[in-house]
Formats: C-alpha cells, sequence, structure tokens
C-alpha cells in the first residue's frame, strides 16, 4: 500500500499490554482512516449502551494515507468514542504537527481499551510503543506537561496530545491539547482520556520519506496550491485566519450575540480578527507543510497577561466568549481562551454554557446565592473569565457548568432549559441556522451534536457554482429556502466532509466552495498520495458510508427521530440588524428530515435501513440493529 503504515496499535490499558494489528488493504479502502477507522473500532469494541467515562467505552486517535505528505491540508487527527458530552457518539478533529508525527512514528491509529490502575501516557518513537507512568504529571496544567516531557525524553521536537486538568477532572466538554494551541475540542474526547487515566500521547518519528504513489504528481499539485493562493479566496483567512469573518458575519446578521436572541453585534469590529491584526496578534502560525497559515498567535500584557504559547482565538471562540456573552474586551476573551488551551477545554461549548448562565442570570433563574456571588451579567468580561477558570478546575458554580447547558439548566427549571442552545446536549457553533437555513437541517441530524463543519453553507452555492456542478449540483437555492433542492445539496456536501474526515484532510484546503482545492483536486490528492482512483464518486461514497457508521452507532445506543431536533430559541425571531424577525419553524425542519431521511436511505425514525447498509459493504453492523 502507499501512504499507509499498514500498522495499528491496540492499547490495552488495564494490564499494560501492546498489541500491532496490520489490517488487509481492503480494511483500508473500505474505512480509509479518521472517522471511519475510529467508528469500526467503536463499533466492534464498545458495547451498546455503556457509560462514556467507563473503561468498556472504547478510544481511537486515526490519521489516513495522505498524512504526512509534503503538502498543504492533510496533517489532521480524528479522535472518536462515545462522547461524555452528548451521549451519542463522539467525534473530533484538529490539526497542527501531531498527526504527520504520529505517521512518521510508525503507525495508522491507535485504539485504547479499558482503564489504566494509575495515571500513565504512551510513549511512541521509530515504530516502538510503551506506556509510561503519568502520576508525576497529573493534575499539572498542559503547558507545564509540555516542558516536563520534553525535558523527560530529551527532545524538544516531540509532539503531545494530552489532557488537562479539565479532562482528568470530568468536565463533560474537555478537550485533548497539542501544541499547547491545537484542540480536538468537541464532544469531550479529554473527559474520555481522563476516565481511562490516560494522561498524554507521545510520537516521535524520522521517517518522513513515506513512500506515495506518484511523487511527481504530488509535486505538481502542491506546487500548484502555492501558486495559486495569494489570488484565492481563502487568502485572507491567512490573513486573518478564521476570525476575518466577524465583522462581515454580523453585517449579515448571522453573528450570534447575547446568547441567540440577535445576529447582530454593534461590538463586533472590537473582536474582530482585523482589531486583533492592529492590536494583539504577533504573528501567524501553521500546520505541518501547509502554506496557508491561518492559526493566529497573539500575546498580551496590560489587563490580561496572555503568551504565544497558547496561539490566539478563532472565530467560534471569538463569539462565544465575545458576542455570545456581549463581551467586547478581546484581551479577556484571548485570556479565555489561553485558559481553555491550559486546563484543555473546548472553547466553543464553554463559552456556550457561560452565555447560557448569563442569559439565566439575566431573566432570574440563576441568582448570586448560586454563583458564589458573582455578578453573571452580559458583557461582564471579568465575570466570564471567572467562570472559564472554575469550569477547568471544577470548582465552585464551574462544578455545575462543567456538565454543558443542558444538564447544567435541569438544575434550574424548564425556563431555563428553554435558554439552552444546544442539540444532543452540545453547543451550537457560531454559524446561524436562520440565515443559513440548510444548517437548521445539518444542525440536527448530524450524529455528533450541532457542528458547522459536517456540510457547506448555503451562500457558497450559488458563488461556486462550477464546484457545485462537480458534485452533481444544480441551480443555486435561495438562502431562506429549506425544499427539496437544498435537502439534497445538505446531503450531498456532507458526505464530502464526512470523507474529508476519514481521509483527514483540513476542510479549509479542500472542498467544494472558496477552498484552495476543489473536489476533483481531492480526487487528485488521493490518486497521487495513496494511488485510489477514486473520483469524486467514490469519494462520496466513502463519506456516505462513514456518515451512516455514525447513525448506526446511535441508533444502536437508543437516539431516535425526536433527537433530531433544534433548540427553542431558534424558532424565536431575531432581534436587531438585518437579520431582525427572521426564524425556523419545527414545520420546515420536519419536512426537511422526512425528504433527508428518504435520500439518505434511511426510514422515517432517521435509522440505516439494512438494505442502505449492507449496499455500502457494511453487514456486520446491520447485525448490531
Amino acid at each position: 500500500m502507499y501512504g499507509y503504515t499498514g500498522k495499528i496499535l491496540h492499547v490495552y490499558l488495564d494490564d499494560g499490554r501492546l498489541e500491532v494489528e496490520t489490517p488487509p488493504e481492503d480494511f483500508y479502502r473500505k474505512y480509509a482512516g479518521g472517522t471511519g477507522f475510529g467508528l469500526y473500532y467503536l463499533l466492534k469494541h464498545t458495547p451498546a449502551g455503556v457509560d462514556p467515562l467507563s473503561p468498556e467505552n472504547t478510544l481511537t486517535f486515526a490519521i489516513s494515507g495522505p498524512t504526512g505528505a509534503p503538502i498543504s491540508g492533510q496533517s489532521r487527527l480524528t479522535i472518536n468514542a462515545k462522547s461524555p458530552l452528548t451521549g451519542a457518539v463522539g467525534d473530533s478533529q484538529s490539526g497542527g504537527f501531531f498527526p504527520a508525527e504520529m505517521k512518521f512514528a510508525g503507525f495508522d491509529a491507535f485504539v485504547f481499551h479499558g482503564k489504566a490502575p494509575k495515571p500513565v501516557y504512551l510513549w511512541v518513537k521509530e515504530g516502538q510503543a510503551e506506556l509510561r507512568d503519568a502520576s508525576h504529571l497529573w493534575g499539572k496544567t498542559t503547558d507545564e506537561v509540555e516542558d516536563r516531557l520534553k525535558e523527560e525524553l530529551g527532545d524538544r521536537r516531540v509532539h503531545i496530545a494530552q489532557i488537562g486538568p479539565a479532562g482528568e477532572k470530568g468536565v463533560r466538554f474537555a478537550a485533548v491539547i497539542t501544541y499547547g494551541n491545537r484542540a480536538n475540542g468537541r464532544t469531550g474526547m479529554g473527559a474520555v482520556m481522563g476516565s481511562k487515566n490516560l494522561k498524554a500521547v507521545v510520537v516521535r518519528g524520522s521517517k518522513k520519506n513515506a513512500t506515495f504513489a506518484d511523487m511527481k504528481g504530488l509535486t505538481q499539485l502542491t506546487k500548484w496550491g502555492v501558486k495559486e493562493f495569494p489570488d484565492s479566496d481563502i487568502y485572507g483567512m491567512g490573513l486573518l485566519g478564521t476570525a476575518e469573518i466577524v465583522k462581515g458575519q454580523s453585517r449579515g446578521g448571522g453573528l450570534p450575540t447575547h446568547n441567540w436572541d440577535s445576529g447582530y453585534f454593534a461590538c463586533a469590529h472590537e473582536i474582530s480578527g482585523h482589531h486583533m491584526a492592529d492590536t494583539i496578534l504577533k504573528e501567524r502560525d501553521t500546520c505541518y507543510a501547509c502554506t496557508v497559515r491561518c492559526k493566529r498567535v497573539v500575546e498580551a500584557e496590560n489587563r490580561y497577561k496572555v503568551e504565544p504559547r497558547y496561539g490566539g482565538p478563532e472565530y467560534e471562540t471569538l463569539a462565544t466568549f465575545g458576542s455570545y456573552c456581549h463581551v467586547d474586551d478581546l484581551e479577556a476573551i484571548a485570556y479565555a481562551n489561553k485558559l481553555c488551551n491550559m486546563y484543555g477545554m473546548d472553547t466553543i461549548s464553554c463559552g456556550a454554557t457561560i452565555a447560557w448562565a448569563m442569559d439565566a442570570f439575566e431573566h432570574g433563574y440563576i441568582t448570586k446565592e448560586d454563583t458564589g456571588g458573582v455578578c453573571l451579567t452580559f458583557g461582564n468580561a471579568e465575570a466570564m473569565v471567572q467562570m472559564v477558570e472554575q469550569i477547568g478546575k471544577k470548582e465552585g458554580f464551574g462544578a455545575i457548568l462543567a456538565e454543558g447547558s443542558a444538564r447544567a439548566a435541569e438544575k434550574f427549571g424548564e425556563k431555563a432549559q428553554d435558554l439552552v442552545v444546544a442539540v444532543k446536549k452540545q453547543e451550537m457553533p457560531a454559524h446561524m441556522p436562520q440565515v443559513k437555513r440548510s444548517l437548521g437541517l445539518i444542525y440536527a441530524v448530524n450524529p455528533y451534536g450541532a457542528d458547522h463543519q459536517s456540510s457547506e453553507h448555503d451562500p457558497s452555492w450559488k458563488w461556486y457554482p462550477e464546484r457545485m456542478a462537480m458534485l452533481g449540483l444544480g441551480e443555486a437555492q435561495p438562502n431562506k429556502a429549506l425544499n427539496k433542492e437544498k435537502v439534497h445539496f445538505a446531503l450531498t456536501t456532507e458526505k464530502l466532509y464526512m470523507a474529508l474526515n476519514s481521509f483527514n484532510i483540513c476542510q479549509f484546503v479542500f472542498g467544494p466552495s472558496w477552498h484552495l482545492y476543489g473536489p476533483d483536486q481531492l480526487a487528485e490528492l488521493i490518486k497521487v498520495t495513496i494511488g485510489w482512483d477514486l473520483g469524486i464518486e467514490g469519494i462520496q461514497e466513502v463519506g456516505e458510508r462513514v456518515l451512516n457508521m455514525l447513525r448506526a452507532f446511535n441508533a444502536r445506543e437508543g437516539f431516535t427521530r425526536d433527537d433530531d431536533s433544534l433548540p427553542k430559541k431558534l424558532y424565536k425571531p431575531l432581534k436587531g440588524g438585518r437579520s431582525e424577525g427572521i426564524h425556523l419553524t419545527p414545520e420546515e425542519l420536519e419536512q426537511a428530515k422526512d425528504w433527508y431521511y428518504e435520500m439518505a436511505g434511511w426510514d422515517q425514525n432517521g435509522v440505516p435501513t439494512r438494505e442502505k447498509i449492507e449496499s455500502l459493504g457494511l453487514g456486520w453492523i446491520a447485525e448490531q440493529l
């Protein structure tokens, strides 16, 4: 095989056994990597109905064939397990340097079983692996662990995926942090690591010259991207990062504000990428071999001290700690981002949960007696920062918020629950379905909760018709439509994004719209790296297979059509800005779900049919259902 190492490491934490599996080529062709690998092992090894924080929950780290190739957008890591936040399937991606280094160290995936009797870390170097004692690292923040392990191993170039105190203490949205500032943030994979007494995974390898199918073709594709980048629509992301869109989102009425009461934030400039570039931005960072350099690095020394090692806030972070909470203090948001990276937490769920608490506080459902005296009002940057630290330590009122907004709200009554903005108990990211209609459907049906990187967004269909046509999509539909054609658009692009998550390809670099490379070039990347001539249709089939595996896992766990729902706030008219008065309706969502399930080959409860499962070569899963 080309690209892959052909080796998967199984780690039995209970007794310290390490076993190397060498799957046949048809395994790789069917599941590809990333989420595909993760779901295969979850469905094989995690019994139905287990507590996500129990030893029986299988945890996987997976990369893919293109990982480590000398081209932009390939250094991505997927982590899967049953989610402690949602109770559904957990799925999370990150970039950086760890994924490529994992390939160079000699493995395509790590599969963790059971629970270690005491804290441990996995050390993998040049194809050799061992479990080491991590008792001296337990309780340490990610910066402390990064420094200690590099000194202990005598190598400053090791790469570390680790949890902080939040993961150790079971914060339900705890993240896995690499490089001190990249996060597998969503769905609480850090809490799963903590429940297994697994503090870190450390990799080091020198086998950078992996055998790819067509090095000449790969070099040409790489050079094309470097040449085209300055004139591409992704160039602005290199200059301003994902924070580039803050002001535009607000102008268009699509920046969630005041816990989703509005899509317009009057102080959007103060938390924007433009303002960041003029004030606290120190430099741009990148992922392995990537020319885009979209990662922010900030530094602040005034009211809040933020060191460059913690990176800088992304768009979602600026929104959740900023406009969600009605906070316009950029340094406070950067400090909240630093705390999340130190303690190991998802910035989206953390900020959105605090915004819910502020909403409930101002409605009188939460009082100062509940918060320990903290005045948790909208716009109170100091209180926001204080809550982030309490959540990370799981202390005070933060111990309640560490459960996530949906579970926290259950303690304060039905009216407090009506203020929660989450799907399957996962807090919603900062793209608004009211103004991007197909996202309403995708947020509802996505197997691991509301996610903005699981499909293409509505405006792209109109702006990039040639690339959309490659996916079989015809004339673009109006942004505010949620008709049958828009549902087809949502499902079609969802399949592509699921394939990207399995081939571990960056969704900012390869995709069907504003991305540097288009769908045809994604097919070319697969061909020149791993030698598979799949074409766009074959890539879509990989994505469809993964989507059905995700849905099958949830069906096995008892999730039904009723769980494919949206929070009540999305049905209330928005206030202010260009989206004034806009809202979704339950009727249009239910109609869209009917069309979506039918197009996907599922029954009207959203469960994949036996015929569909078997057509994708997954008959063994049909038996589980």
